[in-house]
């Protein structure tokens, strides 16, 4: 899967991540919802129109826990189960919404961090969104 050298450029991309966390989370969301607009579905009790409250909150959300997943990368069956069970069984997200997502991650990556994101980091980055999209997806039914 994932090289040692790759799961060390993951760690270091998401913690410089975490500082706008915000800004970087909310982006991927809003370019999620305005390119796959049948994705808001899932948010239609929350105002996510650009810069709201919640919309910055639930994008803070995914950052942090993809810091987390990549710090524990080893581990990250384990370390996502909880998020897994509550997305499959309480959200009910079905598991091709986060390629969707991922898709904007990558999108919103490339042009917050310019020349840094590298082939070498694109590609690092899109094999440890696929596991972690692939673990979040295990428990829907």
């Amino acid at each position: 899967m994932l090289s040692a050298t790759e799961k060390e450029l993951i760690v270091q991309i998401w913690e410089k991540m975490l500082p706008v966390a915000e800004d970087i989370g909310s982006e991927a969301l809003l370019r999620m919802f305005t390119t796959f607009p049948k994705t808001k579905t899932y948010f239609a009790h929350l105002d996510i129109s650009p810069s709201s409250e919640h919309l910055r909150s639930h994008g803070k959300k995914i950052v942090q826990a993809l810091a987390e997943g990549a710090k524990n990368i080893s581990t990250l069956t384990t370390t996502l189960a909880p998020l897994s069970r509550f997305h499959a069984y309480q959200l009910r997200i079905h598991p091709t919404n986060f390629r969707l997502l991922n898709h904007c991650l990558l999108v919103t990556l490339a042009c917050n961090m310019g020349e840094n994101f590298t082939a070498v980091a694109h590609a690092a980055v899109d094999k440890f969104l696929s596991a972690f999209s692939a673990v979040l997806s295990e428990k829907f039914r």
